[in-house]
């Protein structure tokens, strides 16, 4: 059968063909390869497989291989790809060599952030702790910790966008702060495996993304938003919509990791996100507008005057000038596959 994505996935080999000679013949090693990111990842590197004939294979790490194959029967059948039984805090190692390890595995739940705060740091220091381990044993030549703006903290409101230099203000004593504190950690620890063992370390500093396989139950607004347009509304905005945020597509997605993977600088961080901000009751509007008839918005509450709306928007020049990476799909066009994708699966 074709491949729903296969115009994305086009999309994805035009602009990365010439990075793909490094995986010739090798071998990749992924941790999670279910998520978002990780079933991005997947898509691209098989369409580049089979295409270039590289010859390349990919282990994945999974928990459940079941659950693996019933979201995406067609990456569990691909040839290239092996299914790795594990848990990323202490999954037995892997005989043989791998170039690459992309460590992508990140709780992002919101219920496990609220309720067990505890559970999701430890989920991702020791699992960071464990992927470094295994980078170290296998002798491999790139290792890609997919981060998290969180690292920065709360952006003040005189900041439109925050580059990579900025330190960052997260405060240790919020339990709130665990997956942000997290994430810092785990670039922390990146960095001593590059200092004592040379590991060569890709630091991707992710943003608020949207396209195929987006959560649709977590605590993304955009995820929230094609959700209640799916089910014809309404569209239900949890606060006053004044906050800002920006979204990059997915395939914009896998073209700045593979990118950053393979020609980003060791040690360096690279923020992935679109730089283009707009308010949550614009984003409503915008998502609104992709479903026939149009579905009513809801706010919860009102605004309150004078307040200035909060902000999460990366600087994406570091990205621009060493590797000329923008946006390529606009967002309207964003939402519009993604809706499109998401009618098919329940279709089907």
């Amino acid at each position: 059968m074709p491949n729903p994505l296969s115009v994305d996935l086009d999309h994805i080999l035009d602009y990365t063909r010439d990075l793909w000679e490094q995986m010739r013949g090798n071998r990749v090693f992924v941790t999670g390869g279910t998520g978002f990111f990780g079933c991005w990842l997947l898509e691209s590197l098989c369409w580049a497989n089979d295409h270039l004939n590289l010859r390349a294979s990919v282990s994945v790490l999974t928990r459940n291989p079941q659950a693996f194959a019933r979201k995406v029967p067609h990456l569990a059948a691909h040839p290239a790809i092996r299914l790795y039984i594990g848990d990323v805090r202490s999954f037995e190692f892997p005989s043989g060599e791998f170039s690459c390890v992309i460590h992508a595995a990140t709780e992002l739940s919101a219920q496990i952030h609220g309720e067990n705060p505890l559970l999701m740091l430890d989920t991702i220091i020791a699992g960071t702790r464990r992927a470094l381990e295994f980078a170290k044993h296998c002798g491999t030549a790139n290792f890609l910790l997919t981060s998290s703006g969180a690292v920065y903290g709360k952006q003040p409101v005189d900041l439109t966008h925050i580059p990579e230099e900025y330190v960052g203000t997260q405060d240790q004593l919020d339990p709130r702060s665990a997956y942000g504190e997290g994430k810092r950690l785990a670039e922390h620890l990146c960095v001593l495996y590059a200092q004592q063992y040379g590991v060569h370390i890709k630091i991707a500093r992710c943003f608020t993304f949207v396209g195929p396989y987006s959560p649709l139950d977590i605590h993304f607004a955009i995820g929230d938003f094609i959700r209640d347009g799916l089910k014809g509304g309404p569209i239900r905005i949890n606060g006053d919509g004044t906050p800002f945020r920006s979204y990059l597509y997915a395939a914009d997605l896998a073209i700045w990791l593979w990118t950053i993977l393979f020609k980003g600088k060791s040690c360096f961080s690279y923020n992935v996100g679109s730089d283009e901000a707009l308010t949550i009751v614009d984003l409503a509007n915008l998502v609104a507008e992709q479903f026939e008839p149009r579905p009513q918005i809801e706010i919860e509450r009102k605004q309150v005057n004078g307040l200035a709306g909060e902000r999460y928007i990366p600087s994406i020049e570091r990205v621009h000038r060493e590797f000329g990476l923008r946006p390529t799909i606009g967002l309207t066009e964003a939402v519009r596959r993604t809706s499109a994708w998401f009618r098919c699966s329940i279709g089907g």
